[in-house]
């Protein structure tokens, strides 16, 4: 087998086995061609003729190149998944991965924005065009529920239940969740629902609950650039990220005390030392608040 056939070989398995996503598994192929990659043209060899040495040899030459410390971290992630399975599949014989630490890793904070920042964002589209009012309702939901963008851009409208105020939501591995919605991201979805929806769709059929103008689902890029248009018209200067409005639905939460197990269900973090970075956030403004208010901060 080639190493392109390996790779496929193996994405197929964490998709059987794990259930893992799309853009989980694209990064990993990303990761293990871009390894294949380095061995074939610097090494002459397969990544199962890649020995302890090799793998050693190519995590130096990406520190050279200026890689982060995160991203070395991750492509060794995917060659030790990577070569497990190929032990297991009789690929190699001695797993060349087994050995090698993992570069330590910082905990970064994530990028999160103020409750004024958010008030700003969700009150910048234009809600004289359908395309503004679908936008104003995303965003609402977002930041009322915490999902993932992915989850966000595939919701369909059944996943959506008014008279009880949830969304069901499908997350990682297939895992589904209940959501409260909240009033006012109801309110919105609701009116959503009655006008906007219909004008964007012009009487075509689409299976997302937020369509474009072509009829068709957003896709993830689509509704990011759509949030750094809004960021723009709202005078946010901050670096955001996809998940900015979900990190800011957690640590607000967590700034106004609430429990982060009630905080790990609603993002559906399967380990709870997933969510307590919120709790790092939390401190890190109690920091700033003393040192920029107490006499002697």
């Amino acid at each position: 087998m080639s190493d392109a056939e390996r790779i496929q070989a193996f994405l197929d398995s964490l998709w059987l086995e794990r259930g893992l996503s799309r853009n989980s598994l694209t990064a990993y192929g990303s990761d293990l061609r871009h390894a294949a990659a380095w061995f074939k043209k610097q090494e002459k060899i397969g990544l199962c003729q890649a020995e302890h040495r090799h793998l050693q040899r190519y995590l130096a030459a990406l520190v050279s190149q200026g890689a982060s410390v995160r991203t070395s971290a991750r492509r060794l992630t995917a060659l030790r998944q990577f070569y497990a399975h190929a032990t297991r599949q009789g690929w190699v014989r001695t797993d060349p991965a087994s050995e090698i630490a993992s570069p330590r890793l910082g905990r970064p904070l994530p990028a999160t924005l103020t409750e004024a920042d958010v008030e700003a964002l969700l009150a910048a589209p234009d809600l004289a065009s359908p395309e503004g009012f679908r936008d104003r309702a995303m965003l609402e939901l977002l930041y009322a529920t915490g999902l993932r963008v992915t989850e966000l851009v595939t919701l369909r409208p059944e996943q959506i239940n008014l008279a009880q105020g949830v969304v069901r939501v499908v997350g990682k591995g297939g895992k589904e969740r209940l959501v409260p919605l909240g009033d006012e991201a109801q309110e919105w979805i609701e009116r959503f629902l009655r006008g906007a929806r219909g004008e964007l769709l012009d009487g075509r059929r689409c299976e997302a609950l937020f369509p474009t103008r072509r009829g068709k689902g957003m896709t993830r890029q689509a509704f990011w650039y759509r949030i750094r248009k809004h960021a723009t018209t709202a005078g946010i200067n901050k670096h955001l990220s996809p998940h900015t409005l979900r990190h800011a639905f957690a640590t607000h939460l967590v700034n106004h005390g609430a429990d982060l197990r009630v905080v790990q269900l609603l993002l559906g973090h399967s380990d709870l030392s997933t969510t307590q970075i919120y709790t790092h956030v939390a401190r890190e403004r109690l920091k700033n608040l003393h040192a920029r208010h107490h006499p002697r901060g």
